[in-house]
């Protein structure tokens, strides 16, 4: 993976990240907030060695002074330091449980022993670290007595007497928070690698770039008024969708520019990534281009065409391949421009058989004949075999690839389906791609109402709609 693939898993899952930073600051606060404040105070003790004060009594007086420091230092925690301690101050614990909150060091090559002891109150704590440096001292002196009368040859001293803390030892809010975002930080990053690699989804221009070298010929954003408005002539002419049409219009007729066949049959993986929308409003913009256009539901199993301009389909694409009815009769003309459409007709009980018989491939050389550019809306790839069947009779194959609509090893089907059957794949069309984010595709414009812009005509499937022989081209009904 490239440094571009890593900024772009990044900039999909940054809600993660964000919502997994906070709320590792939140509960850090939180926590720092609900635990109670511990104050600590520190005394410290300075071993010494009773001698004659020669150069050598000083030499093995220190020398026996810091291997015995260790010792004392491990002294602290027992019951004959810490009970006289608890008697001095009428604490109610035990010398085990204070020992909890006692805590005894020496540095390294001195005779300086710290001791530290912690408690909710500072005062308390002042108190009791001192307490237990006095009882250390009572302690050591019994200890290191030679015999009853005799003094120690060891003296401690206390350097540092214990003073009252001004401020709390725990909980550090700081440290806390800081951890709580690094760990945050780190849940939602150890989330982004979980999502992106459970994650089959095909998102955007980059997955696709993974599975094939197809051209893309455009990409369509999410439209949410385009359940209710689908078609391009109920849109503005300077709309983002519109000028989408238009580029995919103009970059299809590049790819398509050196093949004698005049059929483009569009398709997808799956139903719902919004193939027959495609088709309807590729239709419409080679139209708009001044070219007389047929568009064909071959969808015969779920056919929408008729659906989305208000046709009829009873009689169709499969009146006319049964021999009922001359082709002719049975093209509607829609719109002001040179745009035909052939319904489905009737919905067969065996569709692949009539989409692959040889009447099927007449009616295509037959239109191709007579139009400028035959667009054919076939059925998904995967749930049946109808276009696959229809790739073999047509100059190329246009892939609609819903985004978040297919998976990738779906695509990947559909692809090596095509692949079998020698398809010619013009190219993809990315649709229900995201507005903003590192998946929307390339460039649009935005819409605008100016003076001099053109405004949407309603869309009225009467007006719409002009049916008869006297509408179709010339050269059909000679």
């Amino acid at each position: 993976m490239e440094l571009s693939d890593y900024l772009r898993i990044l900039r999909r899952n940054w809600m993660i990240l964000v919502a997994c930073t906070v709320m590792g600051l939140f509960v850090a606060a939180a926590a720092s907030l609900a635990i109670k404040p511990t104050y600590s105070a520190q005394t410290r003790l300075f071993v010494a060695i009773q001698s004659t004060g020669t150069a050598a009594d000083l030499q093995q007086g220190n020398n026996f002074s810091q291997s015995r420091v260790q010792s004392y230092v491990e002294t602290v925690g027992t019951p004959i330091v810490l009970q006289p301690v608890i008697d001095s101050l009428g604490l109610a614990a035990s010398p085990a449980e204070l020992s909890k909150s006692i805590t005894a060091s020496a540095d390294l090559k001195t005779v300086l022993i710290s001791i530290t002891a912690s408690d909710s109150s500072p005062v308390q704590a002042a108190a009791i670290a001192q307490a237990t440096a006095n009882s250390l001292v009572d302690v050591i002196n019994t200890l290191e007595g030679a015999s009853e009368g005799t003094p120690s040859p060891v003296k401690l001293s206390v350097v540092t007497p214990a003073t009252a803390p001004p401020a709390p030892s725990a909980p550090n809010t700081r440290m806390n928070i800081a951890m709580g975002m690094i760990v945050g930080l780190s849940l939602g990053l150890a989330a982004t690698v979980l999502r992106t690699v459970l994650d089959t989804r095909v998102r955007g221009e980059a997955d696709i770039r993974r599975m094939t070298q197809a051209p893309i010929l455009g990409g369509i954003s999410f439209d949410n008024d385009a359940t209710r408005k689908p078609l391009l002539t109920q849109v503005l002419p300077q709309s983002p969708r519109a000028e989408s049409f238009r580029q995919i219009r103009t970059n299809l007729q590049f790819a398509h520019v050196s093949h004698e066949s005049k059929a483009v049959l569009v398709t997808s993986s799956l139903p719902g990534e919004g193939k027959t929308t495609t088709a309807t409003n590729l239709a419409i913009a080679l139209a708009q281009a001044g070219q007389s256009v047929v568009l064909v539901d071959a969808d015969l199993r779920r056919p929408r065409v008729d659906d989305y301009l208000g046709l009829d389909r009873n009689a169709g694409l499969t009146t006319a391949l049964i021999g009922a009815a001359p082709l002719e009769e049975l093209v509607q003309r829609w719109g002001e421009d040179e745009l035909f459409v052939l319904t489905s007709g009737q919905i067969p009980p065996n569709p692949s058989e009539l989409l692959g018989s040889a009447p099927m491939k007449e009616l295509i050389k037959s239109l191709e004949s007579t139009f400028d550019a035959v667009i054919i809306d076939a059925p998904p790839l995967l749930p049946v075999t109808d276009a696959a069947v229809l790739a073999q009779q047509v100059g190329g194959v246009v892939l609609v690839v819903g985004s978040s609509r297919v998976k990738i090893n779906d695509l990947q089907k559909s692809i090596a389906a095509l692949d079998m059957v020698d398809a010619d794949v013009l190219g993809i069309v990315m649709n229900l791609l995201p507005l903003k984010g590192p998946d929307a595709y390339a460039y649009t414009y935005n819409a605008y109402n100016g003076e001099g812009s053109k405004a949407s005509v309603p869309f009225s499937p009467d007006s719409a709609v002009q049916r008869g022989v006297s509408h179709f081209p010339a050269q059909i009904r000679s």
